[in-house]
């Protein structure tokens, strides 16, 4: 089958740099490349491992309330604030 695509500049360089270490002609990259694309794009996906984040206990906080900004800079900076 013949057909025209138009190829990005980046894939292209690829393609080129494939053609010339496996001594190939283009078209056989080409094909080669899709070939393989599609039967991994046609693959069962492998079920992924789940991850956990484990929790930890950071103790009391020492801000109780940080609706009052005023407070919580006066205590981040260390002002004695009451």
């Amino acid at each position: 089958m013949r057909t025209t695509l138009t190829i990005d500049d980046d894939v292209a360089a690829a393609l080129e740099r494939m053609r010339r270490s496996r001594d190939a002609s283009f078209k056989d990259i080409v094909n080669d490349v899709l070939r393989r694309g599609l039967k991994d794009i046609n693959a069962p996906q492998k079920p992924r491992r789940r991850f956990r984040t484990r929790s930890v206990d950071l103790g009391k906080p020492r801000i109780a309330d940080l609706d009052n900004i005023a407070e919580v800079l006066a205590i981040a900076e260390g002002e004695d604030f009451r």
